[in-house]
């Protein structure tokens, strides 16, 4: 196991981490590296043309990833991070291929969880968060089933006990409207008030 100092050195060394959220554990590389994310889908497994979500520790940091941050975007922001909302919104075109895979869209959101903030601010840069799990099993909720999934693949654990599991809600931010892709720690009802002027 290690600390969130370890698992920064890793990140920045180019490897994967995992580390706690609030709803599951994550798999982390630097989003900004693409032989970073090159090797999180390779030991992942993850499925072709599946986007891959990012956390950022504060809205400047969303701006290193996102092409444009809309008013509507802003205010879910303001009202929602940090938090179980994903936003979707249009990716900057230098972003690394796999994180959009070719959606031109990048879903990031401001963690909650303490432990999973601190890594990204003090790595200075978004961390990919796709749950720790192969594709087609079931997520990590403790570091020991990420452990066994990924064994000596993954150069820095960062235990954070069990998480519960409940994923978070997705929202795409389309012209001036908000589309719910996706309903999990965040009702409906509570992100369509926080978008209201």
């Amino acid at each position: 196991m290690g600390g969130v100092g370890e698992a920064v050195a890793v990140l920045e060394a180019g490897g994967l981490v995992v580390f706690p959220t609030e709803s599951v554990y994550g798999l982390g590389a630097d989003a900004t590296s693409a032989p970073a994310v090159e090797r999180l889908v390779a030991v992942r497994g993850r499925e072709p043309g599946k986007p891959i979500l990012v956390l950022a520790s504060d809205l400047a940091m969303v701006a290193t990833v996102a092409h444009e941050i809309s008013p509507l975007a802003r205010r879910l922001a303001e009202r929602l991070w940090p938090g179980g909302v994903t936003l979707v919104l249009p990716a900057r075109a230098d972003l690394p291929a796999a994180l959009t895979a070719g959606t031109w869209t990048i879903g990031v959101r401001v963690p909650a969880h303490a432990t999973a903030r601190d890594l990204v601010a003090r790595l200075g840069r978004p961390v990919t968060a796709p749950s720790a799990n192969p594709g087609g099993w079931a997520p990590a909720t403790t570091i020991a089933e990420a452990r066994a999934y990924f064994r000596t693949d993954v150069g820095a654990y960062v235990d954070g006990g069990r998480c519960d599991g409940a994923a978070s809600t997705v929202v795409a931010i389309e012209g001036g409207a908000i589309r719910i892709l996706r309903e999990g720690r965040v009702d409906a009802a509570t992100v369509r008030r926080a978008a209201e002027e």
